[in-house]
């Protein structure tokens, strides 16, 4: 299957805007996710084997999620399950809507594997994302696997409110979600990365954790707080990448995803990808795969294996994903993987993770993560 994409698919697909196609294959997806038979259909082809991972008291069916900035607005919520998915994180959502970055503002560079956006959070805003995912619950289509909300700010928020920005989305969607994201290292709202910072980051959490408790303390008996991750930027050096590490306790960080885009760019080439990388945004794919794995290396290690981190960053393949676990990974995401190799990347991806483990004699994947 995923040779008939990239032989016969991609050529076609990749002859159009890189922004648009994403658009009308996730109308497509969104029409799919609508009816229950297509996506019957599409996990007799892409459903994944089982490879079952337990954090957070939730359980993912396979450890390969959805990585955020795919599906904004939970256009096709019930599809990434029947796409083998693991689990999906839906987003980045702001709590203003907002159009994003003016266009074009997706680029593609094949050669390397890679793509450039400055989309700028484009988003409906958080209540509405809080309507359409109450619409899948009452619908009955709700997936099976966990579902993550990846929170921005609003590019109209100034820094210094950003807490209650954050905060504000968070109370809006906490009922709706299995878990939620920070991104405060998104390379296309201006500032955000400053956000990073422990003092910036820790009122943020702060505010966040405020919410989570008022939020549990309201709803239904047996209901727990809800699992809040931070997103880092693989630009971080180490020091400041262990600053954030203090917060872990103190702000009860569930875990890090790691890492976001990049805004480094491979070193001087051929005159076509050299106009390419002169575009502003953050890169993906391929050139991030080796920063991402050294970022969550050096996590796992600081951390003493003790915070989950899920690993995204350059994986097309199941050696790729493997790499990304034995550094300290628990959980994987993939985006650019998905564009470049389809739908079936999925199934390949766990497949090729359970032979490995297989192979080395582990009976779960808790077994292979930081084994490098």
């Amino acid at each position: 299957m995923s040779w008939v994409y990239r032989r016969l698919l991609r050529p076609v697909l990749f002859a159009q805007d890189s922004e648009q196609i994403h658009n009308r294959t996730l109308d497509r997806l969104a029409w799919a996710a609508c009816h229950p038979w297509a996506c019957r259909a599409a996990g007799r082809f892409f459903s994944a084997p089982e490879l079952p991972v337990d954090l957070w008291g939730l359980h993912f069916p396979n450890p390969v999620g959805l990585a955020a900035g795919m599906d904004k607005q939970a256009a096709a919520v019930p599809v990434w399950e029947a796409l083998g998915f693991g689990f999906c994180e839906l987003g980045g959502v702001t709590w203003h809507s907002q159009p994003g970055n003016a266009q074009p503002r997706m680029f593609r560079v094949p050669e390397d594997r890679a793509l450039i956006n400055r989309m700028g959070f484009n988003n409906g805003g958080a209540p509405a994302l809080a309507e359409k995912l109450a619409g899948w619950r009452k619908a009955g289509r709700w997936p099976r696997h966990p579902v993550g909300i990846n929170l921005g700010k609003s590019k109209v928020t100034e820094l210094r409110d950003a807490a209650a920005d954050y905060a504000a989305s968070f109370r809006a969607l906490w009922a709706q979600a299995d878990f939620f994201v920070v991104n405060v290292s998104s390379p296309n709202t201006p500032n955000l990365r400053t956000l990073q910072d422990k003092s910036a980051l820790d009122e943020i959490l702060a505010a966040l954790q405020e919410v989570n408790c008022e939020m549990t303390k309201s709803a239904s008996r047996g209901v727990s707080r809800k699992p809040v991750l931070v997103k880092v930027a693989p630009d971080l050096s180490f020091p400041a990448l262990d600053e954030i590490l203090t917060l872990t306790g103190p702000r009860e960080i569930a875990g890090l995803v790691a890492t976001n885009t990049t805004i480094t760019r491979p070193g001087p080439d051929r005159t076509g990808k050299r106009r390419l990388y002169e575009e502003t945004g953050g890169l993906s794919g391929a050139p991030l795969a080796a920063r991402s794995t050294e970022v969550i290396r050096h996590l796992y290690r600081q951390s003493g294996g003790r915070l989950p981190i899920i690993g995204v960053g350059g994986i097309f393949n199941a050696a790729d994903a493997w790499e990304k676990i034995t550094a300290g990974a628990s959980l994987l995401q993939v985006y650019t993987g998905m564009v470049y190799e389809g739908p079936g990347i999925t199934r390949a991806l766990v497949a090729g993770l359970r032979s490995r483990l297989a192979a080395h004699g582990c009976a779960r994947l808790s077994e292979a993560v930081g084994g490098a």
